[in-house]
């Protein structure tokens, strides 16, 4: 199985997400988070995360008699290298990425059906926008908001904080791509 198959699968990618800010989460607490999941399909795909060593386990609890696992993230496990990117067929990218986007709209779904949900209040949201960037300005642009994110990702949990989820998309113009020769 590839990286992209491993870790764009849409259960697989929801249960990484919910790693994501340092996490460590036991079984249960996991099931709570994913409900929609059933537990005998959440414990399959968590199983394969954890012999593929993206997910860990931190410590093992006895609770009623039966042995809980705690877990965290491998966050360098869930890199998918380049050139297996680079060597993906058009459709298989095409099947990433509708993974990916699964995984994004179920999380959406998730906080909309919240009935205190308020996207004004909790800063939610989408947006599309056109930057018009030579190629050394586009780098230039990925190093900073690469800094901007590595100064928010540095913060620690605490009580005044809220997790948030960041999620990028970042494609070429449509007017702008040339073919290859």
């Amino acid at each position: 199985m590839t990286s992209a198959d491993l870790l764009l699968h849409p259960i697989r990618f929801r249960i990484i997400q919910s790693f994501l800010g340092d996490r460590t989460l036991s079984s249960t607490a996991l099931q709570m988070e994913l409900s929609d999941v059933p537990p005998a399909s959440l414990y399959r795909h968590v199983a394969k995360l954890v012999d593929a060593g993206v997910l860990k386990v931190v410590t093992e609890r006895r609770v009623r008699g039966v042995r809980e696992r705690i877990y965290s993230l491998r966050l360098a496990a869930t890199q998918i290298d380049p050139k297996e990117i680079r060597n993906m067929a058009p459709d298989d990218q095409r099947q990433a990425f509708l993974a990916f986007l699964a995984g994004v709209f179920t999380d959406f779904d998730r906080y909309m059906s919240r009935p205190d949900a308020d996207p004004v209040r909790d800063g939610a949201g989408y947006r599309v926008a056109a930057l018009w960037l030579s190629d050394p300005e586009y780098m230039e642009f990925l190093r900073d908001i690469s800094e901007v994110v590595r100064i928010a990702l540095e913060k620690q949990e605490n009580p005044e904080r809220k997790r948030r989820i960041l999620t990028t998309i970042l494609l070429p113009g449509a007017d702008n791509l040339k073919p290859h020769d």
